[in-house]
């Protein structure tokens, strides 16, 4: 009796954090995010140390869900032109006041992820750093875009 118990339990509980209860929450907060977003206006970053400047031009943000540990993240997208053409697949979630995309290949260079929030029509963000991976950032140093909705993608 106490196995089958057990076993029930069991298979009522979310398989993956994807299935969990909380992501009701995540997706209604993600929400206002998701799309393809252009930038129009963006800081480009050069950090001494690496010698590259990096320009963003877009940044896609899905709802496909994806596990990452034991929590959920939607799939996106970073794309650059500078240093070199390159698309990035990110993760990242929303919450109220704001997006968090994480994903970057250390050998690109020492950033954290990219911040973003919704003003208006627009969304506007900031490359965040991390200090962990060796490249000195001074402080005050950001890397900050605005972006707004691809033609087709507007809402």
């Amino acid at each position: 009796m106490r196995a089958t118990l057990l076993a029930a339990l069991a298979a009522c509980g979310p398989g993956t954090p994807c299935d969990s209860s909380e992501m009701h929450l995540r997706a209604r907060f993600s929400q206002p995010y998701v799309g393809h977003w252009v930038v129009a206006r963006g800081d480009s970053l050069t950090l001494p140390e690496m010698g590259d400047r990096f320009k963003l031009t877009d940044v896609i943000l899905d709802t496909t869900r994806v596990a990452v540990g034991r929590t959920c993240h939607y799939k996106g997208a970073l794309v650059f032109a500078v240093p070199r053409a390159e698309t990035l697949a990110v993760t990242w979630y929303g919450s109220p006041e704001q997006a968090l995309i994480y994903g970057w290949p250390a050998d690109l260079g020492p950033f954290a992820g990219v911040s973003a929030s919704r003003v208006g029509d627009s969304l506007v963000g900031a490359i965040l750093f991390d200090a962990r991976l060796g490249v000195q950032v001074h402080p005050g140093v950001t890397a900050r875009f605005v972006a707004g909705r691809a033609r087709r993608d507007a809402r």
